[in-house]
């Protein structure tokens, strides 16, 4: 499956839109992650514990959208975007999207 975050994939012309795919995931740490974590945010520096949880869970939106578009029978995703909310406190939701297409 190849994944772009433009409109098209380079040398390839796209020959059927088969529509809007996506995936999300939301996380929360623990309770002892997030008391480490605020008094990272007090010290000030890098967040480890929710760099860790964001970037897994983008891979797990990432591998969900990706297995939708398989279900289509796409070739590609293209116009890939992430997109992050806070759903609570400690607790944030990551999207992918993108537009599922069959290739030439």
């Amino acid at each position: 499956m190849i994944i772009a975050n433009t409109d098209f994939i380079a040398g390839k012309k796209v020959k059927e839109n088969l529509g809007l795919v996506r995936g999300n995931t939301i996380r929360a740490k623990g309770l002892g992650k997030d008391i480490k974590a605020a008094f990272r945010n007090i010290a000030g520096g890098k967040i480890d514990e929710y760099v860790d949880m964001l970037s897994e869970s983008r891979e797990e939106a990432l591998n969900e959208m990706v297995e939708k578009a398989e279900e289509m029978s796409a070739d590609a995703v293209i116009n890939v975007r992430f997109m992050t909310s806070s759903v609570m406190g400690s607790a944030a939701e990551i999207l992918a999207y993108g537009t599922a297409v069959k290739l030439e």
